[in-house]
């Protein structure tokens, strides 16, 4: 058993580094903004009425994942957000927030509105999960 390595002086593989933790910053001051994660699925009548489908409640028959942060005193051209496979990086210039997230999501597909009487960020982001074409 050998181990191959690019660099010799490396002291990490890259597959030993969690995604996104080159968003880590412990140093940053910025206090981390209140948010929640809601999950939401595609109903019809024939799952709601006749239960014809396999769907039920749980998050595992969710097709989009729903975020939403709070950032008061906050404009729409000040937010910074980047959004990875399993990360989700918002910044502000009061707020930070690193978010690993429950599920991979597709980051090239998302939605996100600033609802600015609310004072809050709504981010939809489809959920990227294996074997979701035998479920869906």
């Amino acid at each position: 058993f050998q181990v191959k390595s690019e660099n010799r002086k490396t002291i990490w593989n890259t597959e030993e580094v969690p995604e996104g933790s080159e968003f880590d910053d412990t140093w940053d001051p910025r206090e981390q903004p209140e948010y929640q994660i809601l999950f939401k699925q595609c109903v019809g009548t024939e799952d709601v009425f006749f239960g014809m489908s396999r769907k039920d409640p749980s998050t595992a028959c969710c097709e989009d994942m729903v975020i939403k942060i709070k950032l008061p005193e906050t404009k729409y051209s000040d937010i910074a957000l980047d959004i990875q496979d399993k990360v989700l990086d918002l910044r502000t210039p009061q707020k930070k927030l690193l978010l690993h997230l429950p599920y991979r999501v597709d980051s090239k597909n998302g939605k996100a509105r600033f609802l600015s009487e609310e004072e809050t960020l709504e981010v939809t982001l489809r959920v990227s999960r294996m074997f979701d074409f035998i479920n869906f």
